[in-house]
């Protein structure tokens, strides 16, 4: 009965048709994730040739670890050096206090020449201003970030052997154990020391890891700014030894104020100019067409260098219009210079 039934030609049919329907659902599917499996391959080698260009940036691990243990070594090495120099040379033989101080600025100063003068060679080397990289961007980032941790350290020594100066403004005040007095640093410094832990935190990872190889020349464009460092540091020492009478003072005062509003404030509005002419953008315009994440970074960076030249205009001001009136009769003070009037305010700028 069955035999009798049975259709072979409308069985075959039956096959083919449904063969076709599973062939239109595996084509479907292919060409469903065709473009799946090429955004997953773009994908794969966008990661790739990032991990290439950090790899080329920043070297092996190895290098990464070496380069950090030397400026861990340099800058806390250098400080001390010069520190022992001070105290134990003679003809100087000078106290702790001030051999601490004084070796401070200067490797502050050290460090700013050295950033200012890899930045210049970065920069001068970038004919494309995105495209265009130098070995020596990454590896002086990884270099500098231990002169930020210890930096934070150094101006708390400075900060603590002021306190302990005989006739300085708040001696009296002052905090009589480390504890309080690094509470203390922290109120009075909190901007400096905000602006060294975000260089490590955030600046640090966003410049080595983030980029991906892009952007050296603006890098050493920001490596520049460290220029107007050695004025402010030099100005901190004569403040110290209460030579604001002198000429140095006054021309130092004015290279201040000239290469910080150069190397500082107007570092910003210049790398917005820069790539809009890059991009042939109007420069009104440029801050609407990156990232906001640009904009932020470079509102938030350019923030405390617009209040630290407030401060440095202010002393600018009081200086050139003391020098008018009459000096003040000398009045004794210790061997470190400190008096026991207020001293004029200090950018805290580094």
């Amino acid at each position: 009965m069955s035999q009798r039934h049975f259709r072979p030609d409308a069985a075959r049919r039956g096959f083919l048709r449904v063969a076709s329907q599973i062939a239109f659902v595996r084509n479907g599917a292919a060409l469903f994730n065709e473009p799946i499996n090429a955004f997953h391959s773009r994908v794969r080698e966008s990661a790739t040739d990032r991990l290439l260009k950090i790899r080329r940036c920043v070297g092996p691990r190895g290098n990464m670890l070496s380069i950090l243990a030397a400026g861990s070594v340099f800058f806390p090495g250098l400080f001390l050096l010069s520190k022992q120099c001070l105290k134990y040379i003679p003809g100087l033989r000078w106290s702790e206090g001030d051999a601490v101080i004084v070796s401070a600025r200067l490797v502050s100063s050290v460090q700013a020449l050295m950033a200012s003068s890899a930045g210049y060679i970065i920069a001068s080397s970038c004919d494309d201003i995105i495209e265009d990289g130098h070995w020596l961007t990454c590896s002086y980032i990884l270099f500098a970030v231990p002169y930020f941790v210890y930096d934070i350290y150094a101006m708390f020594m400075c900060y603590w052997y002021k306190l302990r100066v005989k006739g300085h403004e708040e001696a009296a005040t002052a905090p009589k154990h480390m504890g309080s007095a690094l509470l203390s640093y922290l109120r009075r410094e909190f901007l400096m020391v905000l602006h060294h832990v975000v260089m490590v935190t955030v600046c640090f990872p966003v410049s080595v890891f983030l980029r991906r190889g892009k952007g050296d020349y603006f890098q050493g464009v920001m490596f520049m700014a460290e220029l107007s460092t050695p004025s402010v540091c030099l100005g901190k020492i004569l403040i110290q030894y209460k030579q604001q009478h002198t000429l140095l003072h006054k021309v130092n005062g004015a290279l201040m104020l000239v290469t910080f509003f150069v190397f500082r404030v107007l570092l910003f509005p210049y790398i917005y100019y820069a790539y809009g002419r890059y991009a042939s953008i109007p420069f009104h315009l440029v801050p609407l067409r990156v990232s906001w994440q640009c904009n932020l970074g470079a509102a938030l960076l350019m923030a405390p260098q617009l209040y630290w030249f407030s401060l440095i205009c202010r002393g600018a001001f009081r200086l050139f219009t003391r020098s008018s009136r009459r000096p003040p009769a000398p009045s004794p003070c210790p061997a470190n210079g400190y008096s026991v009037r207020p001293a004029e305010p200090e950018s805290s700028a580094h």
